[in-house]
C-alpha cells in the first residue's frame, strides 16, 4: 500500500468527513477538499481538532493536484462538475469513486447513467490518464462517523488490478473488509445496490443496511 497523501473530495460532507475520519485516526495523511476553501478548512479544523492529528483543507483542485491518491465523495448531481475541475490534477493518480447515481426523489428506484455506471462516467470524464476505482457504494456514513466495528464488505471495482489493491487496503485502514469485485463495468451492481439498501432501510425499519459476503474467502494469488 502506498502510504501518501489521500485527496478527499467533498471531505466537508457526510461519507467523505468519515472516511477522512478513520484514515486519519490510523495515521494515513489526509487533505479534505470542498468547492469552498472556507469549508474545506473548517471541516479539517474540526477533524484536527476531534482526533489530535494534523488536516488540512483546501479547493478540490488544488487538493487533487498536491494529493497521490484521490476519493471523490461528491452526490450524483455534482459528480461531472467535480470530476472535470480536478482532472488535470488527477492525471496519473488513482482516482476512488463513491458516487451513486440516485435521482431524487425516486432513491429507492435503480436510475443507472447511459454509461452503464457512475464510475464509468468517471472514467469517461477523466480520461485514460486516471486509474478509476469504485467502491465505498453501500456502507452507511453515519456509522463510519463513529468508531464501531461496523461489520460491512466494500466490493471494489477497477479495470487495474494493482489500483484496486491499493482500495481495498484503504477500506480496510477504515476498518472494512474490502473484496475485489471485478472491471469497473462490474460498478454498476453495488451502485444499483445502493437504492435497494436504501429501500430495506425504509421498509424493514434498518438503522443504515449494509453487505456482508458469506463463506470462506481465501485471499487472491
Amino acid at each position: 500500500m502506498v502510504e501518501g497523501l489521500v485527496g478527499v473530495i467533498g471531505g466537508s460532507g457526510k461519507l467523505g468527513g468519515a472516511l477522512a475520519r478513520r484514515w486519519a485516526k490510523e495515521g494515513r495523511p489526509v487533505m479534505i477538499g470542498s468547492r469552498s476553501v472556507e469549508s474545506a478548512q473548517q471541516a479539517a479544523e474540526r477533524l484536527s481538532s476531534e482526533i489530535g492529528a494534523a488536516v488540512r483543507g483546501g479547493v478540490n483542485a488544488e487538493v487533487a493536484a498536491q494529493a497521490e491518491l484521490v476519493v471523490v465523495t461528491v452526490p450524483w448531481a455534482s459528480q461531472a462538475a467535480t470530476l472535470a475541475d480536478i482532472r488535470e490534477g488527477a492525471q496519473g493518480k488513482i482516482v476512488v469513486d463513491t458516487t451513486v447515481p440516485l435521482e431524487p426523489p425516486k432513491v429507492m428506484r435503480v436510475q443507472l447513467p447511459p454509461e452503464g455506471s457512475a464510475a464509468q462516467r468517471a472514467q469517461a470524464i477523466l480520461g485514460e490518464g486516471v486509474r478509476v476505482v469504485s467502491a465505498f457504494q453501500n456502507v452507511a456514513a453515519h456509522k463510519l462517523a463513529t468508531d464501531m466495528d461496523i461489520g460491512c464488505d466494500v466490493l471494489v471495482f477497477g479495470d487495474d488490478k494493482a489500483a484496486r489493491a491499493e482500495v481495498v487496503a484503504l477500506a480496510k485502514l477504515a476498518g472494512l473488509r474490502g473484496l475485489h469485485g471485478g472491471a469497473l463495468a462490474n460498478s454498476a451492481a453495488a451502485e444499483a445496490l445502493t437504492s435497494v439498501l436504501i429501500f430495506l432501510n425504509k421498509t424493514y425499519s434498518v438503522d443504515g443496511a449494509g453487505i456482508r459476503i458469506t463463506g470462506e474467502l481465501k485471499e487472491p494469488g
